[in-house]
């Protein structure tokens, strides 16, 4: 009998699957659907000298901005990464690599990984530093560059529910990169808001299948924090 992919807790989640100098692919769109207890889990385990895979690096007291606080991340492979100060002081102190990667192209490494796909051409970033030192190659008149892609040991990825079997429903924004990130994983780890039983869900509201899925862990009160709060001031108040 297969033992079920449901973890008591992110800890329990974590445990026996992350080690120091791993690659973590880790999924997230700003502070949106990033899986903050496995990253929380992750940091109280003390594993360091880790390359994350994520659009951004969080904020200084949340989401990867912990494992920044801690010194846990050796080198980052990013696209936004301009609300960490923390982030910004190690990187021009010359503490933490950092490779940045068009937004686009950072989504498509990851969808090529988890495809079986080695490397692609885009034409994204040639003529830029973006470009310097990889090869290129003209299709059609047009200049593109060719991007390796990429696959991580593990992969930490949040959505809104999962039946006991892994597949996977994302909330609207959380969609963005977490699929990614799951699929460029060896072992993908995944942090749900509501656990249901195998079945619940009709095949066509699935946006993950569960064989890209190994473990499960519920957190029903994730903290949602906004990142930047905008109001507008109501008419005639």
């Amino acid at each position: 009998m297969s033992r079920s992919k449901v973890y008591n807790s992110a800890e329990e989640a974590l445990k026996g699957i992350v080690s120091d100098g791993q690659t973590l692919a880790i999924g997230g769109f700003g502070l949106c659907g990033i899986p903050e207890a496995l990253i929380e889990a992750l940091r109280d385990s003390g594993v360091k000298e880790l390359t994350c895979i994520s659009n951004n690096a969080g904020v200084d007291d949340f989401g990867l901005g912990l494992l920044l606080q801690t010194r846990q991340i050796k080198k980052m492979i990013s696209s936004y990464v301009g609300e960490n100060k923390e982030f910004e002081r190690q990187y021009l102190a010359g503490e933490l690599e950092v490779e940045l990667t068009p937004q686009g192209t950072l989504a498509e490494k990851l969808r090529s990984g988890g495809a079986g796909i080695p490397a692609f051409y885009t034409a994204t970033g040639v003529g830029t530093l973006v470009a310097e030192g990889k090869e290129t190659r003209d299709f059609d008149g047009r200049t593109y560059v060719l991007e390796h892609s990429l696959r991580a040991d593990v992969a930490l990825i949040k959505a809104q529910k999962a039946d006991k079997a892994g597949n996977l429903i994302f909330n609207k924004t959380a969609r963005n990169f977490n699929p990614d990130c799951a699929m460029a994983g060896k072992i993908t780890i995944v942090e749900v808001e509501e656990i249901v039983e195998t079945g619940s869900f009709d095949p066509d509201e699935v946006h993950l299948p569960g064989i890209f899925v190994q473990r499960i862990v519920l957190n029903a009160s994730p903290e949602k924090r906004i990142e930047k709060t905008t109001t507008k001031a109501v008419e005639g108040a």
